[in-house]
């Protein structure tokens, strides 16, 4: 007979099942769960949540054009990034 392998604790020995399977090895199931001792108050879930605001967007003025734009990314309306052309502008 297969010996649980936690006897040595009876909370834990009686929590524990053995599924049946057709390995030679038992499965073990524990039902317990990590629960917290403690509610987490406000102000501790808010500290904890701090760095998750949003920053506001850079934007640069582009040299040709003199509009704001987006740092490395392409200026619609001229087509061009990095002193290249990329995609034909559209017309208005």
């Amino acid at each position: 007979m297969h010996k649980p392998a936690l006897a040595w604790r009876p909370d834990l020995a009686a929590a524990t099942v053995f599924a049946p399977d057709c390995g030679a090895r038992p499965k073990k199931i524990e039902t317990d769960m990590a629960v917290p001792k403690r509610k987490v108050s406000p102000s501790r879930r808010n500290m904890r949540r701090a760095h998750d605001a949003l920053g506001t967007n850079a934007y640069v003025e582009d040299k040709d054009t003199g509009e704001l734009k987006r740092p490395h990314h392409i200026d619609l309306k001229t087509g061009t990034y990095r002193g290249r052309q990329v995609l034909t502008p559209k017309e208005d």
